[in-house]
């Protein structure tokens, strides 16, 4: 994990970590190109989302996912695929959206940053 956060923080995602389903960028790239149906969110901040995104993402922040979901994706059965910068967002936000009865929840690994370093494409407002 990131040397950068703080231990605390390390230590929520660990825990969060231990109970969701993860897949690294390339492996969702590869459901995207394929044509999968899943739903892409971006959980990261507005400023963050501004900047740019993953075509096809929805943006629900890390601030009101859990308070959006509902309307947003009914059917607690999709597919969904979360990303945040790295991943860790993405983690807590995972082990959320399962605490609230979404079976088939992604966090994708290596988050915006996995993704963008590999040079995928990104869509720029």
């Amino acid at each position: 994990m990131a040397p950068d956060h703080p231990e605390g923080f390390l230590k929520l995602v660990r825990d969060a970590k231990s109970r969701i389903k993860e897949e690294n960028y390339r492996e969702t790239r590869k459901r995207l190109d394929a044509g999968e149906k899943i739903v892409l969110v971006d959980t990261r901040e507005d400023s963050e989302w501004a900047r740019g995104h993953i075509p096809g993402a929805i943006h629900l922040s890390r601030g009101v996912i859990e308070r959006d979901i509902e309307k947003t994706i009914p059917d607690k059965e999709t597919t969904v695929v979360l990303y945040c910068g790295g991943g860790f967002r993405s983690a807590l936000a995972a082990d959320n959206l399962q605490k609230m009865g979404y079976r088939n929840v992604i966090s994708m690994d290596g988050g915006w940053r996995g993704w963008t370093e590999a040079g995928f494409p990104i869509i720029k407002d």
